[in-house]
């Protein structure tokens, strides 16, 4: 009888990292991107990161207390959904509007949903589009060296030329965390080192969506690199679309994933009214998910594929 097996519910499967290090490993990888995002916009993109970060936790916290929950702030997860809004804020907003968008996304789209792992879009991204329709103005408001700008993916929507290498660099006006690409490369790489995330997602994102924009815009280099440089393309590839919970698991369901993003991404950009288009694409795409999902799932070990 000692040699019989014993039989448990799934998964049986299991790994040693646990939520708290995830969470961690991608706060460490943003902060390239926030040191820069406060070099560069000074005291008051520090303030704006502070106050969202807080405004974050906080909620979670009450929430939990409130409703008898056990308490998650230790998993890091608030932490991340703060960095992730705040770094995606214009540096002069006023910071009660990140600190309401920071309740917006703690509360409304990650606790009522039944906490981490049950909401159905990224928090974060829908905090930032719910104050984008709230706030257009203050959303849209950048300044660089105190003085107010459009930023350079602005000019490109009317025409006009752009420095790539700038964007490139991060001396450009923008949003907290989105400017440069070169401290979210070095956090990407991180993450990616820390094998936190895979390159599928960001791969079939920036290909297809630099396909997208060289068929149906400008047939040249420069325009399709500065798309990429531009508008938190890079933030949002490695940082955003990547999250666990509302992208797919399915190696096929990611690549499926991320080209949706990129031909969504490119619609909004060359086609919409908006220089911007990361967000939108990111939450609609969530949606998509459980359909992804379904038509990607493998075929368990055992069993036919149905028979079209």
């Amino acid at each position: 009888m000692n040699h019989l097996l014993n039989v448990s519910s799934s998964p049986h499967a299991r790994s040693s990292v646990l939520t708290r290090n995830l969470m961690w490993d991608v706060v460490i990888a943003m902060i390239p991107a926030s040191v820069f995002g406060v070099y560069q916009f000074g005291w008051k993109a520090l303030l704006v990161l502070i106050a969202t970060v807080a405004s974050c936790v906080l909620s979670e916290y009450v929430f939990e207390r409130v409703t008898g929950r056990p308490i998650t702030i230790s998993d890091g997860s608030a932490v991340v959904t703060g960095m992730i809004l705040g770094l995606n804020m214009p540096p002069e907003i006023p910071v009660w509007i990140p600190v309401l968008g920071g309740v917006f996304a703690i509360v409304i789209v990650k606790q009522l949903y039944g906490g981490l792992g049950q909401n159905f879009m990224n928090p974060a991204l829908a905090a930032r589009c719910f104050l984008l329709i709230s706030f257009a103005n203050q959303m849209s408001s950048f300044t660089l060296d105190g003085v107010s700008t459009a930023t350079p993916l602005s000019f490109l929507k009317k025409g006009e030329s752009v420095d790539v290498a700038a964007m490139f660099i991060g001396k450009i006006p923008g949003t907290i965390g989105e400017v440069s690409v070169v401290a979210l490369l070095i956090g990407a790489a991180y993450l990616l080192a820390k094998k936190v995330i895979t390159i599928r997602i960001p791969a079939a994102y920036l290909l297809s969506f630099a396909v997208f924009v060289f068929i149906f815009g400008q047939h040249n280099l420069t325009y399709v690199l500065a798309h990429l440089c531009g508008g938190g393309l890079i933030f949002g590839a490695f940082f955003m679309a990547t999250d666990y919970v509302t992208s797919p698991i399915t190696p096929r369901g990611q690549i499926l994933f991320g080209i949706l993003l990129g031909v969504l991404t490119g619609l909004f950009r060359i086609f919409g009214g908006s220089a911007e288009g990361v967000s939108y694409a990111i939450i609609i795409s969530n949606l998509l998910v459980p359909l992804i999902e379904k038509v990607t799932l493998p075929v368990a070990f055992g069993k036919e594929a149905k028979k079209s």
